[in-house]
């Protein structure tokens, strides 16, 4: 038999198609995401010595980040951080998701584009845009003054702006997620609810709410991760009194070049953002969502 007749017949064995197909998408994942994930993690037990990594085995960096408490308080002012963006970010995104599959028609691919438009220049030019917008010297306080009024001096450089930097960046996420979500729910459902007596607030909590949670559970995840790991976004908008966990961590491998410990502060990003989509996770009932795969 040929190679090319035993290669044909390998073709049709029961899974050997979508092993082929499976192989480039593993690839990637050991590749970029399985094996930097394991270096980080050996990294994070050597220690760091003028620059320089030693493979001498300890817990010393986890028991440093641990002990400290300046880096808890980072860790909780960017968890507290994402929690509450996350949360704007989901009364925000639902109107205008259910607005664009229920009532964007024809238009509504030309809606999700305008939607994505920030994402046409780079996170750092964006960022500048909101730097000239809230800075002290930025479109708000300009038109302040025109009008009479003193400047606003606590937009910028704070907490705040972080927020709003963070904000700006990720609700599209959320609301591409939900928008998605949306696409495959039957509106009908709403209008029998209707006929029934619900009012529009108990038809969404009761139906669409739960039929959608899926989306909006992947929307939650998709903002709350990037949010809790930034670090481009407190350097430029929040100043000293805004830093964030994932800035302290990126100084590590930066100015201070102490490879170890940021790589234990990184492994500790990583549980903390596992956690987070764990218990979201153990939320989404795909059955209630409408999904049929096979053996569910």
């Amino acid at each position: 038999m040929s190679a090319r007749n035993r290669f044909s017949n390998f073709l049709y064995r029961p899974g050997a198609r979508f092993a082929l197909l499976a192989v480039p998408g593993v690839l990637f994942v050991v590749l970029f995401l399985l094996i930097p994930i394991i270096a980080i993690l050996v990294f994070s037990f050597w220690r760091t010595e003028s620059y320089e990594l030693h493979a001498d085995w300890n817990i010393n960096n986890y028991a440093e980040v641990l002990g400290d408490g300046s880096y808890m308080v980072f860790l909780l002012r960017s968890f507290w951080t994402a929690l509450i963006v996350s949360v704007v970010c989901l009364v925000y995104s639902w109107p205008v998701a259910y607005f664009i599959a229920k009532l964007g028609g024809k238009y509504r691919l030309l809606l999700i584009i305008a939607l994505a438009a920030p994402f046409f220049t780079g996170i750092i030019l964006r960022l500048a845009a909101l730097q000239a917008i809230m800075g002290p010297l930025g479109l708000i306080n300009m038109l302040m003054m025109d009008l009479g009024m003193a400047p606003i001096q606590l937009i910028m450089y704070t907490k705040f702006a972080t927020g709003i930097g963070l904000f700006y960046l990720y609700a599209p996420f959320m609301v591409v997620a939900i928008y998605l979500s949306l696409l495959n729910f039957d509106f009908r459902l709403l209008a029998v609810a209707k006929v029934n007596g619900a009012k529009p607030w108990r038809a969404f909590l009761e139906i669409t709410w739960p039929l959608n949670w899926a989306g909006t559970a992947i929307g939650f995840v998709l903002v709350f991760i990037p949010c809790l790991a930034s670090s481009v976004t407190p350097h430029f908008l929040g100043g000293a009194n805004g830093a964030l966990f994932g800035l302290v961590l990126g100084e590590q491998f930066a100015e201070t070049g102490t490879w170890a410990k940021g790589s234990a502060m990184g492994v500790i990003l990583f549980l903390a953002s596992f956690i987070v989509i764990l218990i979201m996770w153990r939320t989404v009932n795909l059955r209630r969502s409408g999904f049929t795969g096979a053996g569910m």
